[in-house]
C-alpha cells in the first residue's frame, strides 16, 4: 500500500498552486525551501529571485517525473533530511480532511491536520529567526487549529490572503519565525 501511495504523478499546478505563486512571485532573498514540490512549478518560479532554491518531495517517483525544476531536489519527508536554515520556506500543504491518506499530494488526514503538522514539525528548525514560513490551507480543514499549532512551534502566524473558490476558500498563512 505504501509503495502505491508514493508512485503517483507530480501534483499538477492548480488553483492553490497559482494562489501561492501570486503571493510569492515578488519575494526575493538568498535562500528558499519548497516542501512537497511536486511538478516543481513553485521552485522554478522562485529560482528567478533566489540564488539558492531547494525543493523536497516525499516521493522519489514524483521527483523523477518532475518537469519544471531540476536543481537541488531532495527526496525526504518535509525538511527532515536538511541541516540548513532558510530565509523562506513555502509549502502547498496536503490539507484535505480525510480519514486515511490515499493521495499524499492532497490528503491531510484527520481535520486536514495530520500531515501539515508533521511538515511544520520538520520545518521549525530550518527557518532563520525572522524568516518566513508561507503555506496554503483551506476552509475545508481546521485551518485555525493549524495556525495555532504553527504558533506553538515558534512562529507568529497570520492569515495573509484568502481566495474564494466554488467549493472552498483557500487560505494563505504567513508565519514569522520568532527568536529562540
Amino acid at each position: 500500500m505504501q509503495k502505491k501511495l508514493l508512485e503517483i504523478e507530480p501534483y499538477p499546478p492548480a488553483e492553490d498552486t497559482f494562489f501561492l505563486a501570486d503571493y510569492i512571485e515578488k519575494i526575493s532573498g538568498k535562500s528558499v525551501l519548497d516542501i512537497g514540490t511536486g511538478s516543481g512549478y513553485l521552485a522554478d518560479l522562485l529560482s528567478r529571485s533566489f540564488p539558492l532554491v531547494v525543493a523536497t518531495d516525499l516521493s522519489f517517483f514524483t521527483l523523477k517525473k518532475q518537469n519544471m525544476f531540476s536543481n537541488n531536489i531532495i527526496c525526504c519527508n518535509g525538511a527532515d533530511a536538511l541541516n540548513y536554515k532558510f530565509e523562506f520556506v513555502i509549502c502547498n500543504l496536503p490539507y484535505l480532511d480525510t480519514n486515511e491518506i490515499l493521495d499524499i499530494r492532497t490528503d491531510g488526514g484527520k481535520d486536514g491536520l495530520e500531515i501539515p503538522k508533521k511538515i511544520i514539525d520538520s520545518v521549525q528548525s530550518c527557518v532563520i529567526p525572522g524568516g518566513k514560513l508561507i503555506y496554503v490551507t483551506s476552509s475545508l480543514s481546521n485551518f485555525q487549529k493549524l495556525i495555532d499549532y504553527t504558533e506553538l512551534k515558534g512562529f507568529r502566524a497570520q492569515i495573509a490572503a484568502k481566495k474564494k473558490l466554488f467549493f472552498e476558500e483557500l487560505i494563505l498563512v504567513e508565519a514569522t519565525k520568532l527568536p529562540s
